[in-house]
This record gives C-alpha cells, sequence and structure tokens, in this order.
C-alpha cells in the first residue's frame, strides 16, 4: 500500500435487497459505513467502532466474513489519492441509526449508483452481479 493510499474498513449490510449507506455531514454522497483504523486497531476492532460510533449497533466479532477488498479513486482528493477498502460482513444487535457525524442513511440500490463515490459504485455493482441488491 502506498503513503498516498487512504487505508479503511467497511461494513456491508444488505437488506431486503437494499445496501446501508451512511452521508456524513457537509458531504453529498453516500458512502459504506466504516472508516479508518486507530492505532494498533485490528480490522475486527476498528469496524466494531467505526460501525458504533456511525450506527451505534453492535457487530458481533465472532460472525465477521471477509467480502473484498476495493482499490478506487478517493472521493474529495485532487491529487488522486485513492482509497483501498477491506470490507467485511458481520452480524449485528441493534437497528442501525444515524450517530456522531453521519447526517442520514439510506438502503441504496443499484440504481442509486450515482449518489456514491466510486468505491460504493463498485459495491453496488458488485452485489448486483451477484443477484445481492436490486
Amino acid at each position: 500500500m502506498s503513503e498516498a493510499e487512504i487505508d479503511s474498513l467497511a461494513w456491508i449490510h444488505v437488506r431486503d435487497r437494499r445496501l446501508l449507506s451512511v452521508r456524513t455531514e457537509g458531504k453529498a454522497k453516500f458512502y459504506l459505513p466504516g472508516g479508518k483504523r486507530e492505532p494498533g486497531e485490528g480490522d475486527v476492532g476498528g469496524l466494531c467502532r467505526e460501525i458504533r460510533e456511525e450506527l451505534g449497533v453492535e457487530l458481533d466479532p465472532r460472525s465477521f466474513r471477509f467480502f473484498a477488498v476495493l482499490n478506487e479513486q478517493a472521493d474529495g482528493y485532487a491529487d488522486g489519492r485513492r482509497v483501498r477498502m477491506t470490507c467485511y460482513t458481520a452480524e449485528h444487535h441493534g437497528e442501525p441509526a444515524p450517530g456522531r457525524e453521519i447526517a442520514e442513511s439510506a438502503w441504496l440500490s443499484s440504481a442509486d449508483a450515482h449518489r456514491c463515490p466510486p468505491a460504493g459504485r463498485r459495491m453496488l455493482g458488485m452485489l448486483a452481479d451477484a443477484d445481492l441488491v436490486d
């Protein structure tokens, strides 16, 4: 991974053939829930913390399943920076609701790909190809 890459984690959560996505305060696009690790955090601990902060739900660490690694153009960086996003599915406890810096959450289909940055568009395409989202 290059220094210019953003290393992040994402939770892939599909319900009723829609992908859970979030929009942060001050942004127009919807992102995959998750974020960057804090120093010393592993994937499971970092993603559990991010999802608790963003959506107020607890991910079950024992249920984590690797889904994909995305490497796409990072949104909002004029220098051509890329984001390397390691994506997992996981069971959760609680009902996802916007928290912390999250302005809103939405359940997106492949028809909503234009509302997402490149990594979100790619994930929606992968899920549609696997017949998991409409």
